[in-house]
């Protein structure tokens, strides 16, 4: 293979990763800067909230449309677009002057990045051949697992230190760079002129907004049960109502047939609850060591470093862990050993030493970062090449609703701890506890679809030279 076809190849593969960084970044990075922000909007930090949910529905609504964009006016374009449209719109949400300019500004800005993460993930696994994957997919990986961390304790020494408004401005210097490097490296591919599936759009746009706002207004005691459960079973509704019009359409928004590739269902479903889980984590731990152990924002920010180093510190050694034991043991093994890792969160108290928490979050971190890597590789190791397209959407779709669910569903663990210890409305280390067993239990019913999987599933992306 030629050498400058590997270099740009890896090269692109580096600026998409980056991109998903700074994206998933402002997904998290705003919620230590809410009081600073609420102070100069001159309303309440809680309020604040609906800044970070319209960044994450937008995400979720509009990267349907990216595929179709992507082939029909060229990936390379739209993908600069996506970052053009990303940069600009973080340059409004700094200049803000209260809350109904900033929420108008974080939706825009989850448009731009809607049309980035499933591009930019289409263009590099288009041109990776099969033997290549293992690689790409880490590479992209990464960001995923990364950002949601280092997100709160960025936001909030920025804020601290300078102003909420640099954790927006930085993303100017940074989407510059970004464009000119697409420019250089990204081309556009074969376009396919497909006319676009308006019903398909709307269907599965209110059905996922509906879904994510029901998650988590189920989770907040100010919200009525009857009102958040109307919301979340319309969205059901609107999703299977988008599903059935997708599978007899003629030119569907995107297309379901990727679900049939037992490979890609895996990464799809049992995926899926994996995600959540995990998305729980930067959410629940942060506040258990507060409010649950009495820590500092400072300490607890700082062990959650822990996390991050264990993310990085598994990834020299994902790609071989896979080609020595294959996809479902890994998948499986592993799996056991994340819903472990939140069992044993469950078991920490106030006076567990903290170089054992230290260890034991390192610990997660590895594993967490090992089945993400894991998953996300085998779910596209048995895509054909026209099908890549709709994989890519389909995946970016339920890995960021996913994201939106952690924090959701963590905050809902947590809720019905409470009510199972007697209704208490303050979050007690007990609480925690309990919560954490939930998650872990959510965590290994994941694993229950990576054993139906055949020995050699994915086989074809690995080597096992």
């Amino acid at each position: 293979m030629n050498s400058r076809t590997v270099e740009r190849r890896t090269a692109t593969a580096l600026l998409v990763a980056a991109v998903f960084f700074m994206e998933n970044l402002d997904a998290t990075v705003i919620t230590t800067a809410l009081p600073a922000m609420a102070a100069q909007f001159d309303t309440a930090a809680a309020h604040l909230s609906v800044g970070v949910s319209a960044y994450l529905v937008a995400l979720t609504v509009f990267i349907p449309v990216s595929g179709w964009a992507a082939e029909r006016y060229g990936a390379r374009r739209i993908f600069a677009a996506a970052i053009v449209v990303f940069t600009l719109a973080s340059l409004l949400c700094a200049v803000s002057n209260s809350l109904w300019t900033f929420t108008v500004s974080r939706t825009v800005q989850g448009l731009g990045g809607a049309m980035m993460v499933p591009v930019g993930r289409l263009v590099v696994l288009r041109d990776t051949p099969k033997e290549g994957i293992v690689r790409a997919i880490a590479t992209l990986t990464w960001p995923a697992l990364v950002a949601p961390i280092l997100g709160p304790p960025i936001g909030g020494w920025l804020s601290t230190h300078w102003s909420w408004r640099w954790i927006f401005l930085l993303n100017l210097p940074l989407g510059i760079l970004a464009l000119i490097a697409a420019l250089i490296l990204v081309r556009n591919g074969a376009y396919q002129r497909r006319p676009f599936d308006i019903a398909g759009f709307v269907f599965s746009a209110l059905g996922f907004g509906l879904f994510m706002s029901g998650i988590e207004a189920a989770s907040r005691p100010d919200v009525p049960l009857w009102l958040s459960l109307g919301m979340l079973l319309t969205g059901v509704a609107l999703l299977l109502l988008s599903a059935r019009h997708l599978r007899r359409v003629k030119h569907p928004l995107f297309d379901l047939a990727p679900l049939r590739i037992d490979t890609f269902r895996v990464t799809a479903v049992g995926g899926s609850l994996f995600r959540t889980a995990i998305g729980t984590a930067p959410f629940l731990l942060p506040l258990m060591f507060q409010l649950g152990f009495g820590y500092s924002a400072v300490d607890a920010g700082v062990l959650l470093l822990w996390l991050f180093a264990g993310n990085l510190g598994m990834k020299p050694a994902t790609t071989w862990i896979m080609n020595r034991f294959g996809f479902r043991r890994v998948l499986i093994v592993n799996g056991m050993l994340v819903a472990a890792g939140f069992a044993a969160y469950a078991l920490l108290t106030a006076d567990t030493p903290r170089a054992w928490v230290a260890v034991l979050l390192f610990f997660t971190g590895m594993t967490r970062s090992m089945q993400f890597t894991a998953l996300n590789t085998i779910g596209f190791a048995d895509v054909p090449q026209a099908r890549m397209r709709d994989a890519t959407t389909l995946f970016s779709v339920l890995q960021q609703m996913n994201a939106g669910m952690g924090i959701a569903v963590g905050a809902l663990a947590l809720s019905i701890a409470g009510l199972i210890r007697g209704g208490a409305t303050t979050a007690s280390a007990a609480d925690f506890r309990l919560g954490f067993w939930l998650i872990a239990a959510l965590a290994a019913l994941a694993i229950l679809d990576s054993l139906r999987l055949p020995a050699r599933a994915g086989a074809r992306v690995l080597n096992k030279s």
